[in-house]
C-alpha cells in the first residue's frame, strides 16, 4: 500500500474560491508529510511496548512552511537531492491535496511511479477492469484516449446520444436528470471544501451555500427515483428540449477538441519520442516498461492542462528523444500559457527547456529567475561575496571585542568613567547592530529604515549560503593486473539474433586497455545493450573474436539493474543492502568492510542494515547496484545507462569519482554531461565538478594520457566522433527540425 500524503497551508477566511480553473498558484505556509500505511502502523505498533495509544501512521515532514508560487506559462526545472520530497509535492499538486489549487485546474501529471500507482489500484475491481480495457488498444489509441476532460465531454455526449436513439420518450429525460445529479455531486463536493476552509462572514455565507447543495442534491435524488408515469407531459417536454441543447452544447465542444488533429498530433508525437509506424498498431500492454513510459509521456503531451507535470521524462529516451523533447517544450513555451514543472537529472535538458528554477532545500522552496546554470552560477557569486562580507565583520568584530576588553580593565583600573562609557557604547554596537550590512535594494542598511519588525532590536546575522552536504562518492583502485596487455579485444564481430535475419552489429573492432575511456552512444535499438553484452560474455558473437585479458576483473552494471534489485525486493520482503552484499560476497568481505563500501557509495547506517531493498529510493538501488559491480575491485566497468533514477548532484559526485578511477571505462549513455565528463575528459564550465575531479587537462603533462574516444553506433558499425558528443548532438539537432512541423 502506498503511502498516505498529508498536504497542509495557510488557510484563512479570505481563502480564494475553489470554483475557477487557474494557472498561476500562490499558496502560503505549505506543509506536506507522509504518513506510512495504517497497516504498517498497526505492525510497527505490535512491536513496541503495550499502551493506551492506539496505533496511528507516523507522519514524516518533507516540506515545512514552504511558499509554492506558480506563474502562468512559465517552465519551471524543480530541483533537490534525492529523497527531499519532489516526487511527493508533485503528487499532492496532482492530487490536489494542497488546499490551495482550486478543484477545477486541470493538471496533467507524469510520474515514475505511475505503473506502481496502476498495481496498487487492481485492489479495486472497477477500476481494475477499466484499466485492463485501456491497456488493450493499440498505442495511438490509447495515447489520445487518456485526457480525462476530452474523455468526459466524449461520455457526456454519447450517454445523451443514446438516450435519444431509444426508442423509449422517458430515456432524455432519465439521462439529463442522471447527468445533472452527477454534477450536483461534484457541487456538493466543493461547498463542503469552501465551508471546511472558511471562517467568519464568509464561512457563514459558505455554510449556507453548502445547505443549498444539499437541498438540490435532496430534490434531484428524488427526481432520478420518481417513476416514468408520475412524470407530467409538460416535464417530460421541457426536459427533452433541455437534453437536446445539453447534447448540442457538447458536440460544440467535442467538436472544438479537433479530433483529428490530436490524432495527428499524438502520431508525430509518438514519432518523435522513437515510436516506429508499426508499433502504433500494437496493444498497449505487449510494450515493455520503458516504451509504456513514453506512451504515457505522449498522452500527456497531446493534453491542454493548466499545469504540467513532468517527472523525470528523460529517463527512458535516447538522445534523439531527448532533443526532439528539447524543442517540442521549447516551441510550447513560445506559443502557448501552459504552466509546466520539470524534475530531470539531464542539465543540458534542464537548462534548454526551463526559465525558472524553484530549488527545494531544507524543506524549503525557493526561486531563481533563469535556468540552472546561471542559478548555479549565481549561488557561487553569492557564496563568494557574503563569505568575504563575514570574513571582513569577522575581523573587525574581533578587533572591537579586544578594544572593548582593554578599554574595560583600563577604565575600571583608573576609575575613568569615559572609557567605560566607550566601552559600553561599543558593546551594544556589537550586539545591536553587527550583522548584514546591505538593504534588501543593496544599499547601505540603515537601522531606522531597513529593520525587519518593529519587535526586533538587531539586524539579520550574515547567512553564507553553503552547498548541500552532498553524497560522496569513492570507487576502490582496480586491483593489480599483474602483467601487460588489451583488457578486452573484438575483431571483426558480427552478431545475429536468428541466422536468416540482418545482422544487429557488423565488424566490430575494440580494443581497451587500463585507463581507456571509452563512450558509445546511439539510438536506441541500434544494438548497444548487445555490443555491451558481448563485451561482458553474456552473448556470443555470430562471427569474429572476443578476447579476455586472462586475469581481467569485469564489473558489468546492465540497464535493468534497478528492476533486478525490485524483484529481489519483492521476493524477500525483508532483504536488506548488507543482507543482500553478504550473499553476494559469499564471505570474501566481513560486515564492516561491506559497510564501508556501502558507506562509500552514499549509503550508511540503518539505511543498509534496517531497511528492506523494497523500500530503497531509486538513486539508492542505484547506489547498491554500483556496490555488487566495484567490491572485488575490477580493472573495467562496464556501464549501461547508469545515471537512471539519479539527481543531477549525484550525477556529478558520480562523474568526479569516475574520473579518478585507475581502470578502464567503457560507458553507454545518452547522458551528454556524463560523457564529456567521463569519456572526453572535459570540465564543464556551466556545472561544477567536485575539486577532485581529473579530466583531460590533469593528463595533459603527463607522459601518456588515456585514450579518450567516443563512439556512435549505427546501422550496426561503430563510428568515431572526432568532435565527440558535439558532433552526434549536431547530427540529432537537424533531424529533429526535419521531424518537428514547421511554424506558422
Amino acid at each position: 500500500m502506498a503511502p498516505h500524503i498529508i498536504a497542509t497551508c495557510k488557510q484563512t477566511r479570505f481563502h480564494l474560491l475553489d470554483d475557477k480553473p487557474a494557472r498561476e498558484i500562490d499558496v502560503e505556509n505549505l506543509t506536506i508529510a507522509v504518513a506510512s500505511p495504517l497497516g504498517e502502523a498497526e505492525d510497527s505498533a505490535k512491536t513496541k511496548t503495550k499502551g493506551k495509544s492506539k496505533a496511528k501512521p507516523e507522519a514524516r515532514e518533507l516540506i515545512s512552511d514552504a511558499h509554492l508560487r506558480l506563474k502562468a506559462g512559465t517552465h519551471y526545472g524543480l530541483v533537490g537531492r534525492n529523497g527531499t520530497g519532489k516526487s511527493t509535492l508533485l503528487r499532492a499538486m496532482a492530487d490536489k491535496l494542497v488546499p490551495g489549487i482550486p478543484h477545477l485546474t486541470r493538471i496533467a501529471i507524469l510520474q515514475q511511479t505511475d505503473t506502481e500507482a496502476q498495481e496498487g489500484r487492481q485492489a479495486f475491481t472497477h477500476e481494475a477492469q477499466k484499466q485492463r480495457n485501456d491497456e488493450r488498444k493499440p498505442v495511438l489509441e490509447y495515447a489520445i484516449s487518456t485526457d480525462n476532460y476530452r474523455n468526459e465531454v466524449a461520455g457526456k455526449m454519447n450517454f445523451l446520444a443514446k438516450s435519444f436513439e431509444s426508442e423509449d420518450p422517458m430515456q432524455p429525460v432519465i439521462a439529463i436528470r442522471k447527468l445533472r445529479h452527477d454534477e450536483i455531486e461534484k457541487q456538493l463536493f466543493l461547498a463542503q471544501k469552501n465551508a471546511n476552509l472558511k471562517s467568519g462572514a464568509r464561512g457563514l455565507q459558505a455554510r449556507k451555500e453548502l445547505k443549498s447543495v444539499e437541498a438540490k442534491l435532496q430534490s434531484s435524488e428524488e427526481l432520478l427515483e420518481q417513476d416514468k408515469e408520475e412524470i407530467d407531459a409538460e416535464s417530460v417536454k421541457q426536459e427533452s428540449q433541455t437534453a437536446a441543447e445539453t447534447l448540442q452544447d457538447l458536440q460544440s465542444q467535442f467538436e472544438a477538441m479537433k479530433v483529428i488533429d490530436i490524432e495527428q498530433q499524438a502520431r508525430q508525437i509518438l514519432l518523435g519520442l522513437g515510436f516506429k509506424e508499426d508499433m502504433l498498431s500494437k496493444p498497449f500492454h505487449t510494450l515493455s516498461g520503458g516504451w509504456r513510459m513514453r506512451c504515457m509521456l505522449a498522452s500527456i503531451l497531446i493534453q491542454n492542462p493548466d499545469i504540467m507535470i513532468l517527472d523525470e521524462p528523460t529517463n527512458f529516451l535516447d538522445l534523439l528523444g531527448v532533443v526532439w523533447l528539447e524543442e517540442y517544450l521549447k516551441r510550447m513555451r513560445d506559443s502557448s500559457q501552459k504552466t509546466i514543472v520539470l524534475v530531470s537529472h539531464d542539465r543540458d535538458f534542464v537548462d534548454s527547456v526551463c526559465e525558472e528554477i524553484i530549488i527545494l532545500r531544507d524543506q524549503k522552496l525557493a526561486y531563481f529567475k533563469g535556468n540552472l546554470t546561471a542559478y548555479q552560477k549565481d549561488f557561487e557569486e553569492q557564496k563568494l561575496y557574503w563569505g568575504r562580507m563575514k570574513e571582513a565583520q569577522d575581523r573587525q568584530i574581533a578587533h572591537m571585542e579586544a578594544t572593548v576588553r582593554e578599554s574595560i580593565k583600563v577604565g575600571k583600573k583608573t576609575n575613568d568613567d569615559n572609557k567605560l562609557r566607550m566601552a559600553k557604547s561599543r558593546q551594544k554596537k556589537l550586539d545591536d547592530r553587527m550583522g548584514v550590512q546591505v538593504s534588501a535594494r543593496g544599499g547601505r542598511f540603515k537601522l531606522n529604515r531597513d529593520l525587519a519588525g518593529w519587535h526586533l532590536s538587531s539586524r539579520d546575522e550574515i547567512d553564507v549560503p553553503q552547498d548541500e552536504k552532498g553524497v560522496a562518492i569513492y570507487l576502490p583502485d582496480a586491483s593489480e593486473l599483474r602483467f601487460p596487455g588489451p583488457l578486452i579485444s573484438l575483431e571483426g564481430v558480427n552478431f545475429k539474433y536468428k541466422a536468416a535475419t540482418a545482422p544487429v552489429l557488423k565488424e566490430i573492432d575494440l580494443v581497451m586497455h587500463m585507463g581507456d575511456r571509452v563512450g558509445i552512444m546511439g539510438l536506441n535499438g541500434s544494438g548497444k545493450s548487445t555490443l555491451i553484452r558481448l563485451v561482458a560474455g553474456i552473448t556470443t558473437p555470430t562471427q569474429g573474436k572476443v578476447s579476455l585479458h586472462s586475469r581481467l576483473k569485469m564489473g558489468y552494471y546492465a540497464q535493468h539493474s534497478i528492476e533486478e534489485l525490485q524483484a529481489l525486493g519483492q521476493e524477500d520482503p525483508t532483504l536488506t543492502a548488507l543482507g543482500l552484499m553478504a550473499k553476494d560476497v559469499a564471505g570474501s568481505l566481513n560486515e564492516g568492510q561491506l559497510r564501508a563500501l556501502l558507506s562509500s557509495l552514499g549509503l550508511q547506517g540503518r539505511i543498509v542494515s534496517d531497511v528492506p531493498i523494497r523500500r530503497l529510493s531509486g538513486g539508492q538501488l542505484v547506489r547498491l547496484a554500483l556496490a555488487r559491480v566495484i567490491w572485488d575491485a575490477p580493472h573495467l566497468l562496464v556501464l549501461d545507462e547508469i545515471t537512471t533514477h539519479l539527481d543531477f548532484h549525484t550525477v556529478t559526485a558520480l562523474a568526479s569519482a569516475l574520473s579518478t578511477f585507475n581502470g578502464a571505462i567503457l560507458l553507454v549513455s545518452h547522458d551528454r554531461f556524463m560523457v564529456r565528463a567521463v569519456i572526453e575528459g572535459k570540465r564543464d564550465l556551466d556545472h561544477k565538478l567536485d575539486d577532485d575531479f581529473e579530466g583531460a587537462e590533469e593528463e595533459s603533462s603527463e607522459e601518456q594520457p588515456r585514450r579518450r574516444v567516443v563512439y556512435v553506433l549505427r546501422a550496426g558499425t561503430l563510428k568515431v566522433q572526432s568532435e565527440g558528443v558535439e558532433q552526434f548532438e549536431k547530427s540529432l539537432v537537424k533531424k529533429v527540425q526535419k521531424m518537428l512541423p514547421a511554424q506558422g
